[in-house]
């Protein structure tokens, strides 16, 4: 049986404990939202990996994505990234690679983290497609499914599965029109594909069939948002909510065969827009966990976009929304290097607590750094601090003269002043 399996017949397993423990709740909460669709856990039959849950009542995670390009394919790199990503506390990982030994590249990433790990099937049998026939459009169907089940077996936890684009979807983009056309590479690989051909998304075409491999694999599906807009000014257009209608009724049979499934949103939206995208993905899709690509709040700022995302992904985090995928600073520029990962991570995770101050009413590290701040204990500070090492790190290379204090206000430091003469 699958754990959606187990969890409606009401049978709580060592994962659903592991969840609640850390999330502060009851295992049977996370058996219920496992049963009725609002909470995942990905999980795998091929490898142990640690358990998160992603839904409703639960913290929001942080998802880091790594992978080779076609212009830099250094599977060593990756897995530093990978490492790194964990170490900055990252909740999961997604393999992305577009280049380079496919199976290789995902074992070894796997076997360097003990996150879940997600990936895009799609991608590999496309890329197959080109190095083995001269071009994209000569992807056979059945390669879609087949390395579906390859990655499956290596231990993916869970897959972005592009399975909401279909001839209406691209007559909705079709009619509308777009500023930035299509920033899903999924998205731009399959509408190519059919255009191409003149045949439908096999992947929606034989939805159940692949329901048939992932719930063999208990893989947890992850409903690809394709048609996700590339700029602020395309967003929550025709083709997006087309794609989002199509990925909910989708979600639910999805839910009825025994998959868990989370159903994913766009990547570029102005922040008037992201109350309104996240309300009515939940509404929707009967509040499934619902992962967010960002989103990126302006275009303008490139070097800066993991700062742009973590503005997103703190007032969607808040509205509701329970999983964000990371963006570093190298986003729309280059493939990113380990540090742009750390920094995406972190900043990702700063958003996520954000949101979670709200959604959760999670409040209490934030008192407990006020409280540090006022005694002037710095060790307690770092304690809390979402990344004590930087914050350790930075102190200590600018070390002021009185050591109760920082450099920032030295002698005349506010709390000081207070405790002096006038104690609260």
């Amino acid at each position: 049986m699958t754990l959606i399996d187990h969890a409606k017949q009401g049978i709580i397993t060592d994962e659903m404990k592991v969840v609640a423990s850390a999330e502060g709740v009851t295992p049977e909460f996370i058996c219920r939202g496992i049963a009725n669709g609002q909470i995942v856990l990905p999980v795998s039959p091929y490898r142990d990996t640690k358990p998160i849950g992603i839904g409703k009542g639960l913290k929001t995670k942080v998802n880091a994505s790594v992978g080779t390009s076609s212009d830099i394919a250094d599977v060593d790199l990756e897995v530093a990234k990978t490492k790194v990503a964990e170490a900055a506390g990252a909740d999961s990982i997604m393999e992305l690679s577009t280049a380079g030994d496919f199976y290789e590249i995902r074992r070894k990433v796997i076997q360097a983290t003990s996150l879940s790990v997600g990936s895009v099937p799609l991608y590999q049998a496309f890329i197959e497609a080109a190095r083995n026939s001269g071009s994209i459009v000569d992807m056979r169907e059945d390669d879609l499914f087949r390395v579906t089940e390859e990655q499956a077996k290596l231990g993916t936890n869970f897959m972005a599965i592009h399975t909401g684009i279909n001839w209406v979807t691209l007559e909705r983009l079709k009619a509308q029109g777009r500023h930035a056309g299509l920033c899903s590479r999924g998205g731009a690989l399959m509408s190519a594909w059919m255009a191409h051909n003149e045949k439908e998304n096999p992947l929606f075409s034989e939805f159940e069939y692949l329901l048939e491999i992932l719930k063999r694999h208990d893989v947890t599906l992850s409903m690809g948002n394709g048609m996700r807009a590339g700029a602020v000014h395309d967003s929550t257009d025709r083709a997006q909510i087309q794609e989002l209608i199509i990925n909910a009724e989708l979600s639910d049979k999805a839910h009825d065969f025994g998959v868990q499934t989370i159903v994913e949103g766009p990547g570029h939206i102005p922040i008037d827009e992201i109350q309104a995208n996240v309300v009515l993905q939940k509404r929707l899709t009967g509040e499934k966990p619902f992962y967010m690509l960002g989103p990126l709040v302006t275009d303008v700022a490139p070097g800066y976009d993991n700062i742009v995302a973590a503005i997103g992904a703190a007032l969607s985090s808040s509205y509701g929304a329970d999983f964000i995928c990371y963006v570093t600073p190298a986003e729309h520029l280059a493939l990113p290097y380990p540090e742009d990962v750390r920094l995406g991570v972190v900043s990702a995770r700063i958003a996520a607590h954000v949101g979670d101050m709200i959604k959760l009413g999670d409040r209490d590290d934030d008192l407990k750094m006020g409280e540090a701040r006022n005694e002037l204990d710095w060790a307690k500070q770092f304690k809390v601090a979402l990344d004590p090492q930087t914050a350790a790190q930075v102190r200590k290379e600018r070390m002021p003269s009185d050591t109760n204090t920082c450099t920032m206000c030295g002698e005349f430091c506010a709390y000081k002043i207070v405790k002096q003469y006038f104690e609260l």
